[in-house]
């Protein structure tokens, strides 16, 4: 086993009481391994980083292509809710956990103290991760986010439906790991959130209204996400 450091040891110390395992039990893997992407991906990361650099960051979205396309799909939706509250979109489309862990380690969130974080990161890691090791990966980052900037309150949201119905194998794994990952809930720093019910059926079933490819958002969507997750936004950023 390679050497681990300082801080994914604190990690693993945090994540005894969260999950019911024994340190000895965590293994390093590929989603709690940071990893950087070159090309397109790593331009963007950079203007993360060169954003953040001029301040005024009251809340940040972390995430993949579902919190890329706010910029996309749901720009409309972005501009009614978040464009006077000082907010940047760090989503990278394809980006898994271990992308987002080597960002943050590498920048994005340098020198802020954003007063929210919205987190949805993992269904990238759901056709090759188990749902331990994607909730490994997610809580990595929330003790980063945690240890960079102690007074952002979190709000840790469940990893969204995907896929035509329940019977989807990957949506299947989500569900597993937000089963996981809402144990790292404490109504204090971290605030989990599971709106996934808004986007379905009764029957649970995803119409291509509201995500065309079984996967990403439409601006119905989007206007959905925003209107899920605003009462607590509001309590987040005490306004």
């Amino acid at each position: 086993m390679k050497r681990i450091n300082h801080f994914w040891m604190t990690g693993i110390c945090c994540l005894v009481g969260i999950f019911g395992v024994q340190g000895s039990d965590m293994k390093e893997h590929e989603a709690v391994t940071p990893v950087s992407r070159p090309g397109a991906e790593r331009l963007r990361h950079e203007r993360f980083n060169e954003r953040v650099s001029k301040g005024n960051v009251d809340l940040v979205f972390i995430g993949d292509s579902i919190t890329e396309g706010w910029e996309e799909e749901g720009r409309k939706v972005w501009q009614k809710f978040y464009g006077t509250r000082n907010a940047v979109n760090l989503g990278i489309g394809g980006d898994r956990t271990q992308h987002v862990i080597w960002r943050l380690d590498h920048g994005n969130l340098k020198g802020i103290t954003p007063q929210a974080a919205v987190l949805m990161i993992g269904t990238n890691n759901s056709a090759d991760n188990s749902p331990q090791e994607i909730a490994d990966g997610i809580s990595r980052i929330v003790h980063q986010i945690r240890d960079k900037t102690p007074e952002t309150r979190i709000l840790l949201l469940a990893i969204f439906p995907r896929g035509k119905d329940p019977a989807d194998s990957r949506r299947q794994v989500n569900q597993k790991t937000n089963g996981l990952i809402q144990k790292l809930n404490d109504n204090k720093h971290v605030f989990y959130l599971d709106i996934g019910q808004h986007f379905l059926t009764p029957k649970g079933q995803l119409t291509l209204d509201i995500m065309p490819d079984l996967l990403h958002l439409s601006e119905k969507a989007y206007q959905i996400w925003a209107e899920a997750i605003e009462s607590s936004l509001i309590q987040l950023l005490k306004e």
